[in-house]
């Protein structure tokens, strides 16, 4: 029973993970047009959990992605500087919608993993009860 455990556990780990990613790439989305604002990216690491010994995606720090921001000129915006220039995101809306397909498809894919351990835990029990 131990490797449907740790199945189950493996899955789950892909499901946070890729929640957190998809929760990212939508703030990331909703402050494509907030100046000075940089975009969220977050790291996943494979380790193996000590207590199960089962694989499992960690996911690292939030971090911030340090590309120049869009400079913008528009002279009358009050964050304009002398010149007439502003910072604006530096968010590509065309790669974080494609991240947040490929979140959601990873998602998806662990969410179907999870649901196929589960059923085969369960026809054993049903098995094992015969």
């Amino acid at each position: 029973m131990s490797d449907f455990s740790n199945a189950l556990s493996t899955s789950a780990s892909g499901l946070r993970a890729q929640a957190l990613r998809l929760r990212l790439t939508s703030e990331n989305i909703a402050n494509a047009d907030t100046p000075g604002y940089h975009r969220k990216t977050v790291p996943f690491n494979s380790e193996v959990d000590a207590r199960t010994g089962a694989a499992v995606v960690e996911t690292g720090r939030v971090n911030l992605d340090r590309s120049d921001l869009e400079k913008i000129h528009d002279p009358a915006h009050p964050m304009s500087d002398e010149s007439g220039n502003y910072h604006g995101s530096n968010v590509d809306l065309m790669i974080e919608i494609a991240d947040a397909r490929e979140a959601q498809r990873s998602y998806e894919a662990n969410l179907k993993m999870f649901d196929q351990a589960r059923q085969m835990s369960s026809s054993l029990l049903d098995l094992l009860r015969r």
